[in-house]
């Protein structure tokens, strides 16, 4: 169980309340956190590239 200290005590908190806190916390990251843009075609190609060579090497 998580717990988190208060003036030196020690408060657990319940099951029921950290999953409250786990859920609003990943809705909030949810919002705000922006997808990836998508890489050019260039760019792309030339990833791929460097994953086949770096691959070839091994």
């Amino acid at each position: 169980m998580m717990s988190t200290s208060n003036n030196g005590d020690r408060d657990q908190i319940d099951h029921k309340t950290c999953r409250y806190i786990c859920d609003a916390v990943g809705e909030r990251l949810q919002q705000n956190m922006r997808p990836e843009p998508a890489l050019s075609s260039r760019l792309q190609h030339l990833m791929d590239e460097l994953r086949r060579r770096e691959n070839d090497q091994n």
